[in-house]
């Protein structure tokens, strides 16, 4: 018998739901199968990678069908010219927001936001949507929660949301406009927004998520390894007491600017940092710090500003990089004070 779009499903989500509960048996056959013990430090970061690797994987692949299926109902053209009419403040809530469901890491953030910009979408509406796609993510939220609990994934929602949006006020404020590189302007001059775009199915929607998790995560997969190995080395080989002197609760004030700074050279996404975040919180660190890290890493990336310069004059780039991490260095201290 032929199996219905639902059927698949059904079928899909019990064999995720098997795999997730075979987490741990699983790292722990491979350790013994190696002839290893979760005592000795190469043991105990094989296990993290093995365990950590199908975790963070299948919870990415679940997350992202979701989102794909959800995406069907936010084409983004009307997304565009829904925006382009709002003025500041309402307009940063709801780039904001929309940043929220939309999966993508700093640098791919960048071809949706020039979008914006010819559709005539404010200078500072687009900004908040810039900042809130790759820091504010569902990947973000969901691992998160899955790691750390409802408080610092709801804590960590609403302080991300409040720097997209604060942030973009204050661009729109200053009015910079005229650092728009030339021919974004005259692109703004000349585009607006259409869209025609007929109701999927349920089929297709099914079908939608399936595409966006081969997209998204053949494309993330290699960060993904990459920082649970990271991860791994961290919390097999890094000592407690070293890193809590450094990223601790009792560190020196100026750790968590350096975290941010330490953040921006780097590139990856927030599924291949956040178990970097895990080990790192496992060894002590503070939490506020770590996640000022992260946000670094996600929305300040120097990859991101190498694009951006084709976009925006050096000005607005100051502007915008020192604005965001001002906002980030807040929430650090305040996730440090709270938790």
């Amino acid at each position: 018998m032929r199996r219905t779009p639902w059927g698949w499903l059904a079928l899909g989500l019990a064999a995720w739901i098997v795999a997730y509960a075979s987490l741990v048996p699983f790292a722990d056959a491979v350790i013994a199968a190696l002839g290893l013990t979760r005592l000795t430090a190469l043991g105990e970061a094989l296990h993290f990678f093995f365990y950590d690797t199908p975790k963070v994987l299948l919870l990415l692949t679940g997350i992202v069908f979701v989102m794909g299926v959800i995406h069907t109902f936010v084409v983004p053209e009307r997304t565009r010219a829904l925006l382009s009419g709002k003025r500041l403040g309402i307009g940063n809530v709801m780039a904001a927001s929309l940043g929220i469901v939309t999966p993508f890491c700093s640098c791919s953030a960048v071809p949706l936001f020039i979008g914006f910009l010819s559709a005539g979408v404010p200078l500072g509406v687009t900004f908040s949507f810039l900042i809130s796609a790759p820091m504010v993510n569902e990947v973000a939220l969901a691992l998160l929660f899955a790691l750390f609990g409802w408080k610092v994934a709801a804590l960590y929602l609403g302080l991300g949301l409040t720097v997209a949006i604060v942030a973009g006020l204050v661009i729109g404020k200053l009015g910079m406009e005229r650092y728009l590189e030339d021919w974004v302007r005259a692109m703004q001059a000349t585009q607006s927004a259409t869209f025609d775009a007929e109701k999927p199915g349920w089929a297709e929607r099914i079908g939608a998520g399936v595409v966006h998790v081969k997209d998204i995560v053949g494309k993330v997969w290699p960060y993904i390894l990459a920082g649970i190995a990271v991860g791994a080395g961290i919390h097999g080989y890094v000592p407690q007491d070293f890193l809590a002197s450094i990223m601790g609760r009792d560190a020196p004030w100026w750790s968590l600017p350096a975290a941010v700074l330490l953040g921006v050279p780097m590139y990856t996404n927030a599924a291949g940092i956040i178990p970097v975040v895990e080990a790192l919180i496992g060894k002590g660190a503070a939490l506020g710090t770590v996640l000022a890290f992260m946000m670094s890493v996600i929305a300040l990336s120097l990859p991101e500003m190498i694009i951006l310069r084709k976009v925006l004059k050096l000005p607005l780039i100051i502007a915008f990089a020192g604005i965001v991490a001002l906002g980030i260095l807040v929430v650090g201290y305040v996730f440090n004070a709270v938790l």
